[in-house]
């Protein structure tokens, strides 16, 4: 190869070098094209969210990855992102509106300080467990509430059940008494709120990484809380008490940016909403299988575990349900048809 000595370099030569560099990129990006059309090329999107790999919104995730590249010959593949790697709860709300990623799943509680009629998930007592909070998923009223995320720049595609909501503790907790002024790890909503006050406790908002390291200086007294979750994050490490109060259920929604999903062909639009359905299913049923072996690996890790006597519990659960479902249309909608299921 002949080498370019500064002094003889001219204008002219320059030119050349820079057609022919120019020459040699369009050659290798028609060689490209040749070798993988453009219409073949594989897109990964990203889907971010806030909890563990353990976690079933994980697994769901996952499941819905793999179909849609199998489905798709790899033309469509998904990067699943846990813990907050793409960013909090309130920077990939943003995220997906902006359409800096095209997928995510976020808890229904996240969602209803946008879209209120969501806090209808929380009625205290709605639900006796995974199954029958999966299938309100195929109400009228729970499709209408995803359909009004698109005001927010976001596409509802479905739900993502975790599980049922339980106290974990430092101490002991064998009545309802036992919470009174004690602090408790609520989800930040007003209907958590209400429910932990109505109940005498303390309700603190606070986010996931902070738990452990509040129980351990008992800044924390307890966590409300899906076994999921602390079967993952491990907070029976330092709270080893499990009050089976079973008092509510915990949804995601999985999500588009509708930014994103508006520049997609209706028949990719139908396959992701397809496959999601499919995996969303899936996930019931996963999770309904889960909340037993959680349950069983919690015990075989020392925790203690408790059956209260629910009735002072639902008898507050009474009056929080009639203030939300007597201030929001759509709450008492989706109130009513779940109780004719």
């Amino acid at each position: 190869m002949a080498i370019i000595n500064k002094t003889n370099f001219k204008k002219g030569d320059c030119n050349r070098v820079l057609s022919f560099n120019m020459l040699l990129k369009i050659s290798i990006f028609l060689l490209a094209l040749c070798i993988f059309p453009a219409t073949g090329w594989a897109k990964t999107l990203m889907l971010g969210h806030t909890v563990p790999p353990s976690h079933v919104w994980h697994k769901v995730a996952v499941h819905f990855a793999d179909s849609l590249e199998t489905e798709t010959n790899g033309r469509l593949k998904v990067k699943v992102n846990p813990l907050s790697k793409l960013g909090n709860e309130k920077q990939l709300v943003s995220m997906l509106q902006s359409g800096a990623i095209p997928f995510s799943i976020l808890p229904v509680g996240v969602l209803s300080n946008r879209e209120e009629s969501m806090l209808g998930w929380f009625l205290p007592y709605l639900f006796d467990d995974v199954r029958q909070a999966g299938a309100a998923a195929a109400s009228s009223s729970a499709r209408q509430m995803l359909k009004k995320l698109e005001t927010h720049g976001i596409v509802g595609i479905g739900y993502c059940f975790a599980g049922m909501r339980h106290v974990l503790s430092i101490k002991p907790v064998n009545s309802p008494q036992d919470l009174v002024n004690k602090k408790i790890r609520a989800f930040p909503s007003p209907i958590f709120n209400d429910w932990w006050n109505a109940n005498g406790a303390a309700p603190t908002a606070l986010p996931l990484g902070e738990i452990a390291p509040s129980l351990t200086t008992n800044l924390l007294d307890a966590v409300d809380v899906d076994l999921d979750i602390v079967v993952g994050l491990k907070f029976h490490h330092q709270a080893p008490y499990l009050a089976l109060t079973n008092h509510m259920a915990f949804p995601g929604v999985f999500m588009a940016s509708k930014k994103w999903w508006g520049g997609l062909s209706n028949d990719d639009q139908n396959l992701i909403q397809k496959l999601y359905h499919e995996a969303e299913v899936w996930g019931i049923d996963l999770q309904a299988k889960a909340e037993i072996s959680n349950l069983e690996k919690l015990k075989a890790d020392g925790v203690t575990v408790t059956n209260l006597n629910l009735d002072s519990f639902k008898k507050i659960a009474h009056e929080i349900r009639e203030k939300y479902t007597g201030k929001n249309d759509l709450i008492l909608k989706f109130y009513q048809e779940v109780k004719k299921e």
